[in-house]
């Protein structure tokens, strides 16, 4: 989009006003690409005693054994003291554990550095969570990312940025928008009303880098904006991964052609013959847009595969694992290369997608949609229910 400078677009940081860092855990076990795991660690901390659930546990300067939190919103864990606790483990939650990659976590408050409760709270089936990622200067890969599931702060690799979810309230209520936004662009553009989710959409399929951070040029053009929200919706239906599952055309589907070794160990490609080869194991079709396709300079493909065959620590609780590979992980591998590629089918019509004269940031301005206020930055009071303290008791909201 040649036509608007980073310095002439509205930052994602006004137009997606309240934003939060993503949470940290501080420590990698209570999180795994499979819930049986988390359950067999949790059991191993619980009846260890003394120092070896001290070892086990990893505690950090914001978590030890005897760390006094409140539960996670929406969340019924227990709030007592984990040097002393015996129960059992609390049901795993799905979350992202890095780009492209859901995993399991444990959702207690007590085992996470950084939670950031007021992300819980929003969290439901409708909203979205949208995530700056990485800039790099030789990846092609997408400045933002959308996910259902709460997005996690990577333990290894190139850090994300701040979390902006869509909506300011559960139910897909307020949405996490510049107060009059939608208006204003529904007048301008001609089209009446636009939905909230029309202005993600066209984010990420616009979104670039500038000197003060994600920049996000919105054009005057109503054929250009019905291009662009198009083609983003198509993207976010991919990243979420809900309703309907995606499949790339007849012929061009991957398929495990050699079965996948119990324990695999090596994964690279083979560009002549579009295939991922995992030890012995063999799945092609495989694009080569999939294969490379980088978030945050990273090979997704790579960093999954990663992921789950890493050695670990022997004694520690990331070394419970599952002994073989499971079927389940060939199934997510198989619909992963298929999202990756039909992203990656999206590239050359955003990258044909030209904002022309475009909506800036000063005539936001004179509209009064900039600057947002104060109130807008900060999260929305989510007082649905009472959320349980420290040993038990109830937290004054």
């Amino acid at each position: 989009m040649p036509s608007v400078t980073p310095d002439d677009a509205p930052q994602l940081a006004d137009l997606m006003p309240w934003s939060v860092a993503p949470p940290r855990l501080g420590r990698g076990w209570p999180t795994a690409p499979d819930a049986v795991s988390l359950k067999a660690r949790w059991d191993a901390l619980v009846k260890a005693e003394g120092p070896d659930r001290e070892t086990l546990f990893a505690p950090t300067r914001s978590r030890t054994l005897t760390s006094a939190v409140a539960q996670l919103p929406g969340r019924s864990t227990g709030t007592g003291r984990l040097a002393r606790e015996s129960g059992p483990c609390p049901e795993p939650v799905r979350v992202l554990a890095a780009p492209f990659d859901e995993q399991w976590l444990i959702p207690d408050h007590r085992l996470i550095d950084a939670a950031r409760p007021e992300l819980w709270r929003v969290a439901d089936e409708r909203q979205v969570f949208v995530v700056e990622q990485t800039v790099t200067p030789d990846s092609a890969g997408p400045l933002l990312t959308a996910s259902s599931v709460l997005p996690l702060a990577p333990p290894h690799g190139p850090r994300i940025g701040r979390v902006h979810p869509l909506f300011r309230r559960p139910g897909a209520a307020e949405p996490n928008l510049a107060p009059g936004l939608v208006d204003y662009l529904g007048e301008r553009l001609g089209t009446g009303p636009v939905d909230a989710v029309d202005v993600l959409a066209w984010a990420l399929v616009a979104a670039r880098p500038g000197p003060d951070g994600v920049g996000v040029p919105l054009p005057a053009d109503p054929d250009v904006w019905s291009r662009g929200v198009e083609l983003g919706r198509r993207a976010l239906w991919l990243m979420r991964r809900d309703g309907d599952r995606p499949k790339l055309p007849g012929g061009r589907r991957p398929y495990v052609r050699a079965p996948l070794p119990s324990r695999p160990v090596e994964v690279r490609y083979d560009r002549e013959e579009e295939t991922l080869v995992v030890d012995d194991g063999r799945i092609s079709p495989v694009p080569s847009e999939a294969w490379d396709f980088h978030v945050g300079g990273v090979r997704v493909l790579e960093e999954w595969f990663a992921r789950r065959t890493g050695t670990a620590e022997p004694g520690t609780l990331e070394a419970i694992r599952p002994t073989t590979w499971p079927q389940t992980w060939t199934s997510e591998l198989l619909e992963l290369i298929t999202v990756l590629a039909l992203l990656a089918e999206l590239r050359p019509r955003q990258e044909e997608l030209s904002v022309g004269d475009p909506i800036t940031a000063a005539e936001l301005r004179r509209a009064g949609v900039l600057p947002v206020p104060d109130s807008a930055r900060r999260p929305a009071s989510v007082l649905d229910h009472r959320e349980e303290g420290p040993e038990g008791q109830f937290t004054l909201l």
